[in-house]
């Protein structure tokens, strides 16, 4: 009769931090169609903070930035979560800042929207040696435990 082993214990810092980034085929274009929704909803949650739009125009384009953002976030600490402690991690977790900041001053909202995105273009668009580049360690890495590659 064998004996049932103990299953191993995930280190839950190698889940969350793996060696090697993970991915999966299609990975690429699955986070452009996210990002286009992403856009879309963006634009129509526009009409709230800048034109006072009724709820019911830009609702459902909150939701859709809401839920493509999740959906965003989500792969990207699944692929590797030393996302979080880089430029373009750090970029987001602002805007979201930025974003609960909106019903503590609503007259401040479009303003705080333009600012989202002027924050989201230049992070999305900056080189990669910034878009890495972790404010813990003062330096450009893509893993917390593989070769750091300088900018």
């Amino acid at each position: 009769m064998s004996r049932l082993q103990p299953a191993k214990a995930v280190n839950s810092a190698s889940a969350l931090f793996p060696d090697k980034a993970r991915g999966f085929p299609g990975k690429r274009w699955v986070k452009i169609g996210l990002r286009t929704l992403h856009l879309v909803g963006t634009a129509g949650v526009g009409g709230a903070f800048l034109y006072g739009a009724p709820e019911r125009l830009w609702l459902p384009y909150w939701w859709m930035t809401v839920a493509s953002g999740v959906a965003l976030v989500a792969i990207e600490l699944w692929s590797n979560g030393v996302w979080l402690i880089q430029v373009r991690g750090v970029a987001i977790l602002a805007k979201l800042v930025l974003l609960a900041c909106v019903p503590l001053a609503p007259d401040l909202g479009g303003l705080i929207l333009i600012l989202i995105i002027v924050i989201s273009a230049v992070s999305s668009h900056a080189p990669a040696s910034v878009r890495y580049f972790s404010l813990l360690h003062g330096r450009r890495i893509e893993t917390l435990s593989g070769p750091v590659r300088r900018s």
